[in-house]
């Protein structure tokens, strides 16, 4: 399955939650993203009350064959029912079906498990996962929020039972949260499955339309402004990392926002693909120009040390070389240019 370089976030199609935009412009941002030549679309069963889907199923009409269309379950829907959320097959079936539904489908593309809930077991999840597959519901599956051993236990034990993998990683990825570069960047490569990132410009911070030359911050119209974590994004260190993002793409005459998702693209590791949600066509245009910008490896590092990884243990120790010269000897270098 081929996909666009940007995925589009639909999670802004609706005004229900109070976060989205209308229907009409909503699908000005659709028709700009395929203008565009992009053909990846995210959704989610719980996006603006199920409006996003529904949205989606219009927009999409007889172009069906031509997208690529993920959604999500996991997330209550009802917070009074018990089994309305979670990983387990209740869930899934009724959240499946209410999502074709919405969508006016007979399939979806890619559907992920919208977060690991702790508590079903991993053998259910990919047992009714692969069920759904082979009914033809699903194509492939995908996985978000969920630590990197659970997702290694979970594609072991589906290509020992002969069922469906993980083929794909929805995870929380930006400049300013690099957290998932110690172990899902190894685990991806290992297990052949693609990196997403949601939230790649970090709620808007690093569109610099927060931060001001004088140093202030500004919140209003933000959605940082209401989040849940919205104050863990606003603190010093992260606002630095915001003003160095400003000022290096001022230097290069390009928008913050365009270099940090050109970042997100050229990841040394591995690619990423970024999920880009806007509320104005021409917000998506100016966000999709990330895709003109070849970065030079002196750039790169500049945006590194903006917030450079800390790998912790045991990453840390195994990559100190006295520790390795302690399990290797002098056969260290050799090993390593082999």
């Amino acid at each position: 399955m081929r996909v666009s370089e940007v995925c589009l976030g639909a999670m802004t199609f609706g005004e229900e939650t109070g976060i989205g935009a209308s229907e009409e412009v909503s699908k000005a941002v659709y028709d700009e993203y395929l203008e565009q030549g992009g053909n990846f679309i995210d959704t989610a069963n719980i996006y603006t009350l199920g409006s996003s889907e529904r949205m989606l199923a219009k927009f999409i009409g007889a172009n069906r064959d031509d997208l690529v269309v993920a959604s999500k379950y996991s997330m209550t829907t009802d917070a009074a029912r018990l089994n309305a959320g979670g990983n387990h097959r209740k869930n899934l079936t009724q959240a499946l079906e209410m999502s074709l539904q919405r969508l006016n489908t007979d399939f979806i593309d890619l559907y992920w498990v919208h977060g690991w809930d702790q508590v079903t077991p991993v053998g259910e999840v990919m047992r009714a996962l692969d069920d759904m597959v082979r009914a033809g519901k699903i194509l492939h599956i995908g996985i978000s929020n969920a630590p990197a051993w659970y997702i290694a236990e979970a594609n072991t034990l589906a290509r020992e039972r002969n069922m469906t993998p993980f083929t794909a990683m929805q995870l929380h990825y930006s400049l300013v949260e690099r957290g998932i570069e110690a172990d899902y960047f190894d685990l991806a490569k290992a297990h052949d499955m693609a990196i997403l990132a949601w939230s790649p410009l970090a709620g808007g911070l690093l569109t610099g339309k927060f931060t001001a030359p004088d140093g202030s911050v500004d919140l209003s119209d933000s959605r940082l402004k209401n989040s849940p974590w919205g104050g863990a994004f606003l603190v010093d260190e992260r606002l630095a990392i915001a003003r160095g993002v400003g000022e290096l793409a001022a230097e290069m005459g390009v928008s913050s926002s365009q270099l940090a998702l050109a970042w997100l693209l050229q990841r040394p590791a591995g690619p990423v693909i970024p999920i880009i949600g806007a509320k104005k066509p021409e917000q998506l245009r100016e966000n999709l120009g990330c895709l003109d910008i070849q970065l030079s490896a002196e750039q790169i590092d500049r945006l590194d040390a903006l917030n450079p990884l800390k790998l912790g243990y045991p990453h840390s120790l195994l990559q100190n070389d006295k520790y390795q010269a302690m399990i290797h000897g002098d056969l260290r270098g050799e090993l390593l240019r082999n």
